[in-house]
């Protein structure tokens, strides 16, 4: 049985690594969300137009529900940085 156990926690920790690299995709995605619609796609640069054009591509390939996962993701972290700015 220790060999399983074993297994077991290793599988654990894969898992853990798996759920905290997932949030900090979500965190990226959410972002990058934001910074998407905020842009004026009239005022980039012709390089970026490209680039943006992808990442808001790759962004509306997403289900709606990881999507919704990372809005509410940075949706803290962005209310927070506004509220500062308020001061």
């Amino acid at each position: 049985m220790p060999h399983r156990d074993q297994e077991i926690l290793m599988l654990r920790r894969e898992l853990e690594l798996f759920i905290n690299e997932r949030q900090t995709l979500l965190r990226v995605v959410g972002a990058t969300a934001a910074l998407v619609a905020c842009l004026d796609s009239k005022h980039l640069p012709v390089g970026a137009v490209v680039s943006a054009d992808l990442v808001a591509t790759s962004i509306n390939a997403l289900s709606e529900e990881t999507l919704q996962d990372a809005l509410n993701a940075v949706r803290a972290e962005i209310e927070n940085e506004e509220a500062s700015d308020g001061k």
